[in-house]
């Protein structure tokens, strides 16, 4: 076959010998085939299990003739927003418009809208009625209960509800689309489907699953938003997690348990794919997807992640069942990426959501489950945590070896305290020998006690000893490497005097952020539903959220106190605390006083190198991989015959 993608246009269509495509794909994503966006996945599972899609990407949405491109499909549609959720993907955490979108052409904004599943669908739902439509990926998956939207600043209905979509997939979907198209063609109404990772919707409850406040009484009630919360925060396990009912107007959405992860053969299995790993042609001329520079020369090892971190929303859509591929698995898409015109032999990434988790956190997770009530690292590390990173070593040193291979560089996230919990040095002296290109990214995100409680992270006296661990293992490797730590402002919990201890940490350490990271309230996440209620789910506890624009500026500018411009808000913040022994000529002093300031600006220690905290002028982007847009960007593509859709 002469062209190695999935069709894009009717042409397409017609050169497979197709009468129809049995789906059309809807993306809000520009459409790239590599592995590392979900569309590829799931449309690479149907094709090899014999079913014909045709990508629509980034249709456009203003009306609904876009969607008629292929004709009526004839199972249905797919829809997703792309591989973050639509509105985290176009605003800052202050609520701007970015002006750059790393998943679309030449980075451009513009091409999807606004909560693009919803407008999507209804879109669909004008060309064809009563067509089934299946949505999936992070947007619908992390919005499936009625949550709170910080955008609307309100409790919106499951995305399921507002979409009109017959059935909604959650977590990793490789298995769960088969089972779920399956179950359409053999004719299974969408109420009476109960496949796990799935929703939808029924005019009667499940008698054996557990039903919880309504989305109208999580609405109007801040506690019972908390109590539903925590039902969807203990159940979110694939072994002993029972489904879920939530009452939306007259109907139920009907949440299926989560399914299990995949096995380690099913994951090689989807590695496998015959996917193309470049953009689709139809963009070269429009500067191409800056995402796919971010992990083409990257390796996914592993999915899920047991560190449950309270912000991030791992938790509810891979899971804390950690599985790897096989070492054969991982060598043979190294080999791939060694043959790639241009590879230049630095695997710039073998990791994941958390890069040295290689297997489940203890021998009894696949049999009994992650622990209700109790987390795997915090606020210590479980006594039957298994914490071994022999396996990972040994891939590391097999991908090392490959012909072609110069360097292989870990720069997904590692857990430290997870690391330091492992008896054995070996890992930690081969990452700053063989794996660290220069600078080592790691995320102690706060010091303070009661911050680092609400956020689920280990207290910094874990971060301290790993600090001088790391300094030790550079200092018997001959290298001179930093760390690169990563904070955040404004995160539940956190007080003013509380960012003023950080901020104090941080001038000790020498550390000085080029950019700081604001806490973003993002679906699906504990920490959002505490920026919500005002409460701790977990324990029903009172939680001080900072919300004026006022002081989560003044908590930002504390991070950076030695910039000039950030000057008046310290002194505002300072004194607001109380806290203005901290202006003055004192080795802890913040910043100098009035007089002194212009002749003499306060300056911070001098940046240290391995196994101090940081590394001068490091960057922390405020949204994932840089992803920023514009607001009603009218800027369109240049003509072509296969042009990306607006």
């Amino acid at each position: 076959m002469s062209n190695p993608f999935l069709p894009v246009c009717p042409e397409d269509v017609a050169a497979r010998g197709w009468d129809q495509p049995d789906f059309v794909f809807v993306t809000g994503d520009a459409y790239v085939d590599h592995p590392s966006f979900g569309l590829a996945i799931i449309s690479r599972v149907l094709e090899k299990a014999g079913y014909k899609v045709a990508m629509l990407p980034q249709p456009e949405y203003h009306d609904c003739e876009a969607f008629k491109l292929f004709g009526r499909p004839r199972l249905g549609f797919l829809v997703t927003s792309g591989v973050i959720d639509s509105m985290v993907n176009h605003y800052t955490a202050a609520k701007k418009r970015r002006s750059e979108d790393a998943y679309s052409p030449g980075g451009r904004a513009g091409y999807r809208p606004d909560r693009a599943v919803i407008v999507y669908c209804n879109r669909i739902r004008e060309a064809y009625g009563s067509i089934p439509i299946l949505i999936g990926g992070v947007e619908a998956s992390l919005r499936r209960f009625a949550h709170y939207d910080y955008w609307d600043d309100r409790v919106r209905n499951s995305i399921l509800v507002d979409s009109g979509a017959d059935v909604l997939m959650y977590g990793m979907g490789e298995r769960i689309i088969l089972e779920t198209v399956r179950a359409l063609e053999s004719g299974v109404p969408f109420h009476d489907m109960r496949i796990p990772g799935t929703c939808v919707m029924s005019r009667e409850i499940e008698p054996s699953y557990v039903t919880i406040e309504s989305a109208e009484e999580v609405a109007a009630d801040k506690k019972a938003y908390a109590r539903a919360f925590k039902v969807q925060y203990d159940e979110q396990d694939p072994v002993r997690g029972r489904g879920i009912c939530q009452k939306h107007g007259a109907r139920y959405l009907i949440a299926n348990p989560p399914a299990m992860p995949l096995s380690q053969k099913e994951l090689d299995d989807t590695y496998a794919l015959p996917y193309v790993r470049a953009w689709h042609p139809m963009y070269d001329s429009l500067g191409g997807i800056p995402a796919l520079k971010e992990v083409e020369f990257s390796i996914a090892h592993v999915r899920g992640c047991y560190g449950a971190c309270s912000f991030c929303a791992l938790t509810f859509h891979q899971g804390r069942i950690v599985t790897a591929r096989s070492h054969e698995s991982v060598i043979a898409e190294a080999k791939k990426l060694t043959k790639l015109p241009d590879f230049k032999g630095y695997i710039h990434d073998v990791g994941g959501p958390t890069a040295n988790f290689r297997r489940p956190a203890c021998d009894g997770q696949l049999k009994r489950g992650a622990c209700k009530n109790r987390q795997c690292l915090f606020p210590t590390p479980c006594r039957n945590l298994v914490a071994d990173h022999s396996d990972y070593i040994s891939l590391l040193r097999e991908l090392r070896a490959l012909p072609g291979v110069k360097k292989v560089f870990i720069r997904s996230g590692i857990r430290f305290d997870y690391l330091l919990a492992d008896k054995s040095p070996a890992f930690l002296n081969e990452l700053v020998r063989h794996h660290v290109s220069g600078q080592l990214k790691v995320a102690p995100e706060h010091v303070a006690p009661r911050v680092l409680r609400t956020m689920g992270k280990p207290p910094v006296e874990v971060y301290n000893r790993f600090v001088e661990a790391y300094k030790r293992a550079n200092q018997q490797a001959g290298t001179d490497q930093y760390l690169v730590p990563y904070y955040m402002s404004s995160h539940p919990g956190c007080t003013l005097n509380d960012a003023i201890e950080l901020a104090l940490y941080i001038r000790r350490s020498g550390h000085r952020p080029e950019q700081v990271q604001d806490f973003y309230p993002t679906p699906g996440t504990l920490s959002t539903a505490m920026f919500y209620t005002g409460l701790d789910p977990r324990d029903m506890s009172e939680v001080y959220v900072p919300r004026s624009p006022e002081e989560k500026a003044m908590q930002r500018a504390l991070m950076q106190y030695f910039l000039p411009q950030n000057r008046e808000l310290v002194v505002k913040a300072l004194r607001k605390a109380g806290r203005t022994d901290l202006i003055g000529f004192g080795p802890d002093c913040l910043i100098r006083p009035e007089r002194a300031h212009a002749a003499s600006p306060a300056a911070p220690q001098k940046p240290g190198r391995a196994g101090k905290n940081a590394r001068p002028n490091d960057r922390r982007e405020s949204a994932p991989q840089n992803r920023r847009g514009r607001a009603g960007s009218s800027r369109k593509p240049a003509s072509d015959s296969k042009r990306p859709k607006r």
